[in-house]
């Protein structure tokens, strides 16, 4: 049971590894009218130039971390985080808070009939608490991994680190309410999107 007192609108979780189709499932979404709230891009908001999270990361890590342009070298930035936990710590409770407040913000100012929460670690990060529902968009390892590599030219040691790093294939479709498959042709996952969408308007409207 979410914490209501946070958010006013119905939310549906959605979820996956990386390489799992997130962003292709959210844009169907965003087709029939439902508002999006992307945690990932919220993140990216959060260390714009000019933020309190880029500010205390700068003072933190010093202004080696910025790009030519005055924005987050984030490459830099995920080699300290990656070989040293207490970087990786003190990075995460600066930007967590940031994120979930702007988060909390963005689902209470949907105006769709229900809204929908992407996050690649929903369960990881304990943002289930915010939903009402939870999907799961899933695939084989092997397809994160061949997704992922051609998606964005790293080496396979890199993508096998990423997926490590996350919550088991397995423990996201044991905690998901919904599991849709992305493993054939996007016609079909649209087809069983829409069946899916179609309940949670139900859901929502029943909900409140």
């Amino acid at each position: 049971m979410r914490n209501k007192t946070n958010i006013n609108n119905w939310v549906l979780g959605l979820t996956g590894g990386i390489g799992c189709g997130k962003t292709a499932v959210s844009n169907m979404l965003a087709e029939l009218g439902i508002c999006i709230v992307d945690a990932d891009i919220i993140a990216r908001q959060v260390v714009e130039p000019g933020s309190e999270g880029l500010n205390a990361i700068i003072t933190h890590f010093g202004s080696d971390i910025l790009l030519p342009d005055g924005s987050l070298n984030r490459s830099k930035l995920r080699e300290l985080i990656f070989s040293n936990n207490e970087h990786k710590n003190w990075l995460n409770n600066l930007l967590h808070p940031l994120i979930r407040q702007q988060t909390l913000t963005e689902l209470n100012n949907a105006t769709s009939p229900y809204a929908v929460l992407v996050a690649p670690l929903l369960f990881e990060n304990k943002l289930d608490v915010y939903c009402d529902h939870t999907l799961l968009i899933d695939v084989p390892k092997d397809v994160q991994i061949a997704r992922t590599i051609k998606r964005d030219n790293i080496s396979l040691t890199q993508v096998n680190s990423i997926i490590a790093a996350q919550m088991s294939r397995a423990e996201k479709q044991q905690k998901a309410n919904d599991i849709l498959n992305n493993d054939r042709d996007l016609a079909l996952v649209k087809k069983d999107l829409i069946a899916l969408h179609n309940n949670y308007l139900q859901l929502c409207c029943k909900d409140s």
